[in-house]
């Protein structure tokens, strides 16, 4: 019997159909956007992803030639760090502030950073939901209504079965759940004035969270009855699908924004605050940070240098130099996650001159996403995480100069996986096991049918990229005086 995973992204939610063999047979998306009430505030629309459920699920098994009898389980993955309240019927208080939103800097302002990242492994920041829930209920009267606090992954699966369960690595994201305990931290609730029972229940990603109600059947277009996973958020089912679920591999996905992590059997804690620890599959840790704009950054400069298509930018890339004739760009579009978590950073380009054209501004942009993965990778190994190899995912990985930018960067093999999108595999997975079709997240992550290219780093340009990357550190703390500006 066959499952469906389902990604919940920040501009589409795709399902995809995976059999009992673990094959891909089937994918579909459905486009929405988010939206920008005012700079620095991020939104979307609950109703868009229940709305895009069943579109893209028919698509999906249409595409994959089963029925909808032949489904027997789904699992949800999807964005982290949004907040959903709703009341006591179910329904939607206020659109869900989604994770680049950044209106919750006063409610973190003065806190104590350092023993949030001994408590929750997290750097304390406004995109984590505690901040989020905070400012909703100091700000909109309408959410002391609220019954219970969802993140979006925990929203669609309370949907679809009508229980309030988010997993470990979700509730991990929130500066509400203490790494020691395993569980919701009295003092981080108290701290954030957050009443315990008004946030979802903790169970394994891969376990049933439910069956699917009548009005979930309705959503999807599946039968009611078949099981649902718990499910988790695409930091984590990134991985899992890419088939990071052991240590020794760095997972880097290339979405709209760029997700480096990798797995550790021990807690560990980075006390220079760049990556963050959070619980994941297996019993294990993931240390990852999660990242800035790349392929935001790509979007941006499609439209801002009218360039085609993201084949065509790398095209322009591959025609300029390595290190860009000494062309520096800094990816803090959105503020800066590398070398360091800075709000009011922003994006830069250095060194132009006459003789700089839109080939060596592309090189540049792709070279400079690439040195803020060298800083949390370098930080990953540092940390006595395995480090050895990087596994590339997302859409960004289909570009081939991108790919071999990073290995050269890194001194790193750098994998290619067939499949751009993991996500989906990874939510595959979880359902595949909360429905009996594997023993464990590992057994089935290995079952995964895969094509790996691998691309070596060219030792020829190690010490060019070596002096690029310090100059790029150099820029950055350059800079540094213009970020409270910024902010």
């Amino acid at each position: 019997m066959a499952v469906i995973g389902v990604d919940l992204g920040t501009q589409s939610l795709k399902a995809i159909v995976v059999d009992d063999r673990f094959r891909l047979r089937g994918e579909a998306g459905v486009p929405y956007q988010p939206s920008f009430p005012q700079p620095g505030w991020a939104e979307q629309d609950p109703a868009l992803w229940l709305a895009a459920l069943r579109p893209a699920i028919r698509k999906a098994l249409e595409a994959s030639k089963l029925k909808p009898r032949d489904i027997k389980g789904i699992a949800v993955s999807g964005q982290l760090d949004g907040c959903v309240p709703v009341d006591a019927n179910g329904s939607v208080l206020s659109p869900c502030i989604i994770w680049m939103d950044r209106r919750a800097e006063a409610e973190v302002a003065g806190l104590d950073g350092g023993h949030m990242r001994e408590r929750t492994g997290l750097v304390l920041d406004a995109s984590h939901m505690a901040a989020k829930i905070r400012w909703m209920t100091r700000n909109l009267s309408e959410t002391a209504a609220c019954r219970t606090w969802h993140q979006p992954v925990s929203f669609v699966v309370e949907r679809l079965c009508g229980e309030a369960v988010m997993d470990h690595a979700l509730a991990s994201t929130t500066m509400l759940y203490g790494l020691e305990e395993r569980d919701y931290a009295d003092d981080l609730l108290d701290l954030f004035e957050v009443e315990p029972e008004k946030l979802p229940a903790i169970g394994e990603a891969s376990s049933a969270a439910g069956t699917l109600s009548r009005a979930g059947a309705e959503l999807t277009g599946l039968p009611a009855g078949i099981t649902v996973a718990v499910g988790t958020g695409d930091d984590f089912t990134n991985a899992i699908g890419a088939g990071v679920v052991e240590p020794g591999t760095v997972s880097v996905s290339l979405g709209t924004g760029e997700v480096i992590g990798a797995v550790s059997d021990d807690l560990k804690l980075d006390g220079e605050g760049l990556l963050q620890t959070h619980g994941y599959v297996g019993g294990r840790y993931y240390l990852g940070n999660p990242g800035w704009l790349a392929g935001g950054s790509v979007t941006w400069f499609l439209s801002t240098f009218s360039v085609g298509t993201p084949a065509e930018l790398s095209a322009l890339a591959a025609s300029a130099a390595p290190g860009s004739s000494d062309l520096l760009f800094l990816p803090a579009l959105n503020g800066a996650m590398a070398p360091r978590w800075i709000a009011g950073a922003r994006g830069a380009f250095y060194g132009l001159t006459p003789a700089h054209g839109r080939a060596a501004c592309a090189r540049a942009l792709l070279e400079g996403c690439a040195f803020a993965m060298r800083d949390v990778v370098d930080r990953l190994e540092a940390m006595g995480v395995g480090a050895g190899r990087i596994r590339l995912c997302g859409g960004g990985a289909k570009s081939r100069i991108w790919a071999q930018i990073r290995a050269d960067v890194s001194r790193r093999p750098v994998e290619v996986l067939n499949a751009a999108d993991t996500s989906p595999i990874g939510a595959a997975i979880l359902a595949a096991v909360a429905v009996g079709n594997a023993a464990s997240v590992a057994e089935a992550a290995a079952a995964v049918p895969r094509i790996l290219e691998t691309i070596e780093p060219d030792a020829t340009r190690a010490d060019l990229y070596d002096r690029c990357y310090r100059r790029y550190r150099m820029l950055f703390e350059a800079l540094a005086p213009l970020y409270s500006e910024g902010a």
